[in-house]
């Protein structure tokens, strides 16, 4: 059977145009199935990383004394970036590091995860970036909104005494009480001094005439 050169040219435009659509649809499909694994992905990663996780990887027979805020710890740690597992900072190879609950001297996500162990323990804890360097980071090391995760084991625990307690909770309220008070005195004190210069000026000035 003889087509002419106009037939053939439509058929040729009919199987070019099929096999493109096919591939357009393809490839469309593709598209979105890597457009929701992503979205997926984020979206897990993102639940992971909104709170603190803590898990206990290890806990002695006897753990009768809990950590409170006030305590002082020793621990070792190793700290990893949680997206690809990078080490920022570990501890075994020097002293532990002393960490007094509630002075603020480690990140709040690690302090928060130390309250409420005990002596010997070991932990893995996941912290959040707003619970860690947040968006400025602290390069080079840690990049802005990285979320971390640290091994930590107490190495020691020793807990705040009734007195110190009480010192820690009362002295910074007994100094935010005097502040007014000594600025009332300073006040008052600048007031008489210059209110007693003041009669001294007079008297030159009468002499003078």
């Amino acid at each position: 059977m003889l087509y002419s050169f106009t037939e053939v040219s439509w058929i040729v435009f009919q199987k070019v145009g099929f096999t493109m659509k096919a591939k357009t649809g393809v490839i469309l499909v593709m598209l979105a199935a890597f457009v929701y694994v992503a979205a997926q992905d984020a979206e897990a990663e993102q639940n992971v990383v909104e709170e603190l996780l803590v898990e206990t990887l290890v806990k002695p027979e006897t753990c009768s004394i809990m950590s409170e805020m006030g305590d002082t710890l020793q621990i070792h740690y190793t700290g990893k970036l949680l997206a690809d597992g990078k080490v920022i900072d570990s501890s075994l190879s020097r002293d532990p590091l002393v960490v007094v609950l509630g002075k603020r001297t480690v990140i709040p996500g690690l302090e928060q995860s130390l309250v409420g162990v005990c002596e010997g323990q070991k932990i893995k804890t996941t912290i959040p970036p707003h619970l860690a360097y947040g968006k400025r980071g602290y390069p080079p090391t840690i990049p802005s909104d990285a979320a971390l995760e640290f091994e930590v084991e107490v190495m020691s625990l020793i807990q705040v005494t009734p007195w110190q307690k009480m010192v820690n909770d009362v002295f910074p309220l007994v100094c935010l009480g005097l502040v007014p008070t000594l600025l009332g005195m300073v006040g008052l004190y600048l007031y008489n001094k210059a209110n007693a210069q003041r009669p001294g000026k007079k008297a030159k000035k009468r002499k003078n005439k």
